[in-house]
């Protein structure tokens, strides 16, 4: 593929251009299909959403404001309090934004202790859009609050609450994305200290993404897509792909840096880091697949479109890159930065900090292995006691969003009423006896059971033979408490009524409370399969990639070892506060429950990234006839300033998710960033050359019935006569390894 690509480069340019330009057109036409909430929601919170979905019910965004007396003097019967309750029924009502405006008084939305109220009504028009126009009512509601001062007059719900979500989302992504360039390029140049070269790599990551964002358009009318899933592509793709350009650009400039023409150091290139950026590319696009498992939407449309992406990447590295480079020549060192101005690296362009660490890592191995796999352990031990959660309002913004306070409030007043379970009663005639007795006596039992204090609302749809229950549940934003609470609904009150009803067709329960607890569950039956689908791909990928068992057991045991390790700082940071401070992340206390598995297929797929490159130069150094021993010395130190370039640029792009506003955000940046950084050091600059070093020849070893397996290696005689020979130093012959 390199030396057709070198041949032939302006088809191969000019082929990646349509291809891109193709790509973005036939996507923009087709457009983009979203997760719908029914799709997005598992368990019995989906169910909710399908039914109301079918009979083409929209759950309208409620909202609730709350007045409450700042001081025990003021009570909701004295006339202050009532004009401050008329004043916002009457502002909201005539914002035109609102409907179904309900005042305390008449739906008896007052505290026990008479010192808070609610007014409660619906947004307008399509809930999914109510964020976009609940602002007039918001700041309707602030100028009331300013007319009375000494009342607490606060408002959340639906729409206010998606909009400051969105807006904290929308700006802590925006900021990502355009520091994430920047800060690639910048490092890029310091690297190359060229601007040409440095270009390249960012130049062919994003026109992977931008053609990936065409194609995922197109599929997404068979596996329904997200902003999420948009936002994770660029991350992945900007990474690979300038992993990828790296490989392959630093083995080229190498191989010309040692003598060779224009022609041979291409096809060398291609030969050795071109096969490396396949092999990891295949590993990466297996780890991604894992997230297909999952069963759950939102984690199959990251899958897919990460796969995507880096497929597209990775055809762009072995492809367009070397034409690029053939049309460039000795022009890729165009723009060079005074100040970044180096003498062009000669040999075999080995770094000499790994070569002095290598030494010491060498003369003692086993020492070496102790000290780095116990230092590791060490670090992965607190996530022995991970615990995962759905990050409530306050963990996830903290103080930083009024809306917060608001919600807190509420639920303080009154529990569960911010978010109340929601049951959707289907029945064959919802007027019928026996249908409106049994909603009447779950009614009663939810709160003679615990599981509510009420008031217990019930919405009748006659035409679609449908009932609605709002069940604010005790313990509020106290999770553990509401799922309690919860599951008195699932597990008693409902079998005892709505179940034993004749007439009855169906009767879930959603609500926030059993969004995060079905969630959970789902995520938690996933985790088996995933972990199984992705070890044991990424170990056959491995086995059959180098020939090897030794090989594809030492990648497995020490990507594992760089995920233990990302998991055991996130549990010490963000669950147990050690260091938070450094991060902004104080009282937390849980690391976000769809993070642990994310991080694992993202870990796993990008950590055989480096293994992938460096072992291939190990392997190829031993084809070439040098000892198992010297081979390891000389395949880390040649390609330690390509690991180190990617990694910096890896951790500085996911270093920037940690200085987000959102705690979710912020653990997955560090968790991303620590993974990255233990993997580009201690499992590749000690463990792996330590390990490698022990074992000697054992490291080729592949049993006789293994020997069936695919062959993937593709030797190729002059990759294996470039890998050993540096300047001025002999080529040695080839050498069979079995």
């Amino acid at each position: 593929m390199g030396t057709w690509s070198a041949r032939h480069r302006w088809t191969a340019v000019g082929g990646w251009v349509l291809l891109v330009i193709l790509a973005l057109a036939v996507g923009s036409m087709a457009g983009r299909v979203d997760v719908s909430d029914s799709e997005a929601l598992p368990g019995e919170s989906g169910r909710v959403s399908k039914l109301l979905d079918e009979v083409g019910i929209d759950d309208p965004a409620g909202e609730t404001v709350l007045i409450q007396a700042k001081g025990d003097g003021v009570t909701t019967a004295d006339p202050e309090f009532r004009a401050a309750v008329g004043a916002v029924v009457e502002a909201v009502r005539g914002t035109g934004q609102v409907t179904a405006v309900t005042s305390p008084y008449e739906t008896k939305t007052i505290s026990a202790d008479r010192r808070s109220a609610l007014v409660q009504f619906d947004m307008r028009g399509d809930p999914e859009k109510a964020a976009d126009h609940v602002q007039p009512v918001l700041d309707t509601v602030e100028k009331v609050q300013g007319a009375h001062k000494d009342l607490r007059i606060e408002q959340f719900g639906d729409a206010s609450g998606q909009k400051a979500f969105d807006d904290a989302f929308g700006d802590d992504f925006q900021q990502a994305e355009y520091s994430a360039l920047p800060v690639a390029l910048g490092i890029l140049l310091i690297a190359f200290g060229a601007l040409v070269a440095a270009l390249l790599p960012v130049v062919l990551a994003m026109s992977a993404f931008l053609a990936t964002s065409g194609l995922v358009a197109v599929v997404s009318h068979a596996v329904h897509m997200s902003d999420t899933a948009n936002s994770v592509m660029l991350l992945v793709g900007l990474a690979v792909g300038v992993d990828y350009c790296l490989f392959y650009l630093r083995r080229e400039r190498e191989e010309r840096a040692a003598g060779r023409d224009a022609q041979t150091a291409l096809r060398i290139a291609a030969a050795t880091s071109g096969r490396a950026v396949l092999v990891s590319g295949f590993t990466v696009i297996v780890a991604m697949a894992g997230m297909l498992f999952t069963g759950i939407a939102e984690f199959k449309a990251m899958g897919l479109a990460t796969l995507l992406v880096v497929a597209v990447a990775m055809v762009g590295s072995v492809t367009v890159l070397p034409a690029l480079l053939s049309l460039l020549g000795e022009r890729v060192d165009k723009g060079r930065i005074p100040f970044l101005r180096r003498a062009r690296r000669q040999g075999s362009g080995e770094s000499r900090f790994w070569r002095a660490v290598l030494g010491r890592v060498l003369r003692r191995p086993k020492l070496s292995v102790a000290l780095a796999s116990g230092m590791l352990i060490a670090i992965a031990a607190p996530a022995v006691g991970m615990n995962t959660a759905n990050l409530t309002l306050d963990q996830e913004f903290g103080d930083s969003l009024p809306i917060v306070a608001a919600y807190e409030h509420m639920d303080e007043a009154f529990p569960g009423g911010p978010d109340p379970a929601q049951v959707v009663v289907k029945a064959d005639d919802i007027n019928a006896a026996p249908v409106r007795a049994a909603i009447a006596g779950f009614r009663e039992r939810a709160v003679a059971e615990g599981a509510s204090k009420g008031p217990v609302t019930v919405a009748f749809h006659d035409r679609e033979n449908l009932a609605v229950i709002q069940v604010p549940l005790v313990g509020g934003s106290d999770e553990a408490k509401s799922e309690k609470s919860l599951d008195i609904l699932r597990d008693t009150v409902r079998p005892d009524t709505l179940e034993a009803a004749e007439g009855i067709v169906d009767a879930p329960i959603g609500g926030s409370t059993a969004i995060s607890k079905d969630f959970n569950d789902k995520l938690g039956s996933a985790v088996t399969p995933v972990f199984a689908f992705v070890v044991v791909f990424a170990f056959l990928l491995m086995l059959m990639s180098f020939r090897s068992l030794t090989v594809a057991v030492t990648s497995i045991v020490l990507n594992l070892l760089s995920v233990g390790a990302a998991y055991g700082i996130l549990t010490a940071v963000f669950q147990h506060g050690w260091g938070a401070g450094l991060v902004g992340a104080e009282g937390v206390g849980a690391i976000v429950s769809w993070l642990p598995l994310f991080l694992f297929v993202i870990l796993f797929g990008l950590s055989m990234d480096y293994h992938v490159f460096v072992v291939s130069r190990i392997r190829e150094a031993r084809l070439a006839g040098r000892t198992t021993k010297d081979a390891v010395v000389h395949g880390v130190v040649t390609t330690a300033g390509v690991v180190t370039s990617a990694a910096v640029i890896m951790v500085a792009v996911f270093a920037i998710f940690g200085t987000l506003s959102m705690q979710s955000m912020k653990q997955m940046g560090v968790g991303l960033a620590a993974a990255v950084l233990i993997d580009a050091t201690v499992i590749r600059g000690v463990l792996l050359p330590a390990v490698m070093s022990l074992l000697g020849e054992r490291n080729w070893y592949l049993p006789r019935w293994l020997r069936w397996l695919p062959d993937l290696t593709h030797d190729e005689p002059v990759a294996a006569g470039s890998a050993s020979a540096g300047a001025g130093e002999p080529e040695r012959k080839p050498v069979a390894v079995r």
